[in-house]
């Protein structure tokens, strides 16, 4: 596990950005471990008994004990202190076997020098070492290091020691656990959009074509922050959930005018031409006021901003890009719905006189 950790540690070097790489493992003093001779098995000893003579020898075995006024005290016999902190004091002990015997205590043990454990961290009764590190967003993305580490160095590196097993904690588990929530949420966002849509428009088709806009304002978005030159975060995320109930509200506008032209008589392509004239003067200024009251937000510089702007960035240029969208393909859009329930309205009149 040591020699992984190091390997990871080493690897997270090579990335610009990335600081502050430690692990969690935490060497501890150096300790003398004894291990039970073959000789000793064959005297009777068994390793508890080695550690318990061991243990008398420089801790103390209680000889007495006995009561001074209210206090109780214990007397034990154990070697000189000065004694005590020697190493050549316990290749010289001396135990008493089962029998009563004595013997060197080389001859009975086995003496190592090991480095000992601070601690020694579990997760699901399996030790641990939690490899961390800070990296600097404006030199490097996290989520770009962490997709490489879990998609390529740590399965080679779990066939490097087999055994091993890892997992991302910290801010990317947290990161990943609330992508999952977001993706859920906008799920149900999307539902709930078309519903609403549906019920006042008194169509089931109809809200697909306003709700085109949608993954067009995603893509402005996206492109805001190549523009803007900052990474997507969870933040832009959220900033994208909200933007899909803005981004349809021209939609709404332009179908809207254009159902009422068709209520009023005029031919369908009629209808699309006017609307658009019609709405274009609105959709254009609720657009720029939109984008310039998030403006000021996108080019704040202080700190306590900082973790608000990819919202407004999404928000900004996914209301411009939809707004090119809604005057566009919106039109198109309704277009070729209608010409599509007109052929299936013919298909299924042709297949009702077949039938007869």
């Amino acid at each position: 596990m040591k020699r992984a950790a190091e390997d990871l540690k080493n690897e997270l070097k090579k990335y610009s950005g990335v600081y502050n790489i430690n692990d969690s493992f935490l060497p501890g003093k150096k300790e003398i471990r004894v291990k039970l001779r073959p000789q000793g098995r064959d005297l009777g000893f068994t390793l508890q008994d080695l550690a318990q003579q061991v243990r008398f020898a420089f801790y103390g075995a209680e000889a007495l004990r006995f009561e001074r006024d209210e206090d109780e005290v214990k007397v034990l016999v154990r070697y000189w202190e000065s004694e005590r902190s020697l190493e050549s004091t316990l290749m010289n002990m001396r135990l008493r076997t089962p029998g009563g015997y004595e013997v060197p205590f080389q001859e009975v043990a086995q003496v190592k020098m090991a480095q000992g454990y601070t601690s020694i961290e579990r997760a699901q009764r399996r030790r641990v070492i939690k490899v961390m590190a800070d990296v600097d967003e404006e030199v490097t993305n996290a989520h770009e290091i962490r997709s490489y580490l879990q998609k390529e160095y740590l399965p080679a590196l779990q066939n490097l020691y087999p055994g091993l097993r890892y997992s991302i904690e910290g801010v990317g588990k947290e990161e990943h656990e609330s992508l999952t929530d977001v993706i859920q949420g906008f799920i149900i966002a999307l539902f709930a959009i078309y519903a609403l849509l549906a019920i006042p428009l008194r169509s089931f088709s109809q809200p697909f074509i306003i709700m085109l806009a949608i993954p067009f304002s995603l893509v402005g978005a996206v492109m805001g922050h190549l523009i803007m030159g900052f990474n997507l975060s969870l933040l832009s995320l959220f900033g994208m959930v909200g933007l899909a109930g803005v981004a349809v509200n021209d939609s709404l506008i332009l179908v809207d005018a254009v159902n009422r032209l068709r209520r009023g008589g005029s031919a369908i392509k009629d209808a699309v031409a006017r609307a658009g004239a019609m709405r274009f003067r609105p959709i254009i200024l609720t657009s720029i006021t939109t984008f310039a009251g998030l403006m000021p937000l996108i080019v704040e510089k202080s700190f306590q901003a900082k973790f608000l702007i990819p919202m407004a960035v999404s928000l900004g240029f996914g209301v411009l890009f939809a707004t090119i969208v809604t005057l566009i393909l919106i039109p198109c859009g309704y277009l070729i719905l209608n010409d599509l329930k007109g052929v299936l309205s013919t298909g299924a009149g042709e297949e009702k006189e077949g039938g007869n």
